[in-house]
């Protein structure tokens, strides 16, 4: 923001808070859209099991195998489990937007597995599959980038560090390992993609997070140009500089 953009916040309280529940609206809409992208590539991943799926999956699908209810909803109950036992532990209530993380993503899994259809030769699960992780990391990057809230299973590595002491990777790593055997002994599809998600996935988010957050910065300054533009004093300049502040 511009020592002139800062001098009339300042000054205008009303302008102020518009921009302020602009950026909040952004930010909202980016974590919400990033959800719905994340449960998409999820579902890709699923469809396209010839290679296999990520950890947290197998569990959830083997969970469907042997007691049926939809993939989403087993999504769901794992993370109300996680999100409890986190909240015990912290002795607070979870965020809202660790909520939605835990509805939207099991919700939109069983739409997406509903509505996508099943590649049938091994070149399209290959293609699904890779267009899946793809897909999955930059879900992740959008709705990471606003800083609204950690999904469950983020939470509860933190508390498992917090009360072991152990290195994040290490605690990761065993809560993944961990979830991947139950899935895997209950039937879950495991193969080469699993590994492939595991130890990949983390490098296109390396990608994804930035450039998302580069782009949410850009539609907040461009939300403030233009509350600039709309509600400042008129100048003869006036076009020609929002022009400039908006480029």
């Amino acid at each position: 923001m511009t020592t002139e953009n800062k001098r009339v916040h300042s000054k205008d309280p009303v302008k102020k808070q518009t921009f302020t529940q602009r950026a909040t609206f952004i930010r909202w809409s980016f974590f919400v859209v990033g959800l719905i992208i994340l449960a998409l590539g999820i579902s890709l991943t699923i469809k396209a099991d010839r290679f296999g799926i990520g950890p947290w999956d197998v569990f959830h699908v083997g969970l469907h195998e042997q007691f049926g209810l939809t993939v989403g909803s087993w999504s769901i109950i794992a993370g109300l489990v996680v999100v409890g036992f986190t909240s015990i532990v912290t002795k607070s209530w979870p965020q809202i937007g660790t909520i939605l993380n835990m509805l939207l993503i099991g919700v939109f899994i069983d739409i997406f597995n509903y509505v996508l259809p099943s590649p049938e030769t091994l070149w399209s699960n290959m293609a699904v599959f890779l267009l899946g992780i793809t897909v999955l990391a930059y879900g992740i990057g959008i709705y990471v980038a606003p800083g609204l809230g950690a999904g469950p299973r983020d939470g509860l590595m933190l508390v498992i560090r917090d009360l072991t002491g152990w290195k994040v990777q290490w605690v990761r790593n065993g809560i993944e390992v961990t979830v991947f055997l139950l899935g895997w002994l209950l039937g879950g599809p495991v193969g080469v993609g699993t590994v492939v998600i595991a130890l990949g996935l983390g490098t296109i988010v390396g990608y994804s997070l930035p450039q998302t957050k580069k782009l949410l910065d850009y539609m907040i300054r461009r939300g403030e140009a233009h509350e600039n533009l709309y509600q400042g004093t008129l100048r003869s300049d006036h076009h020609d500089r929002a022009s400039q502040e908006i480029r």
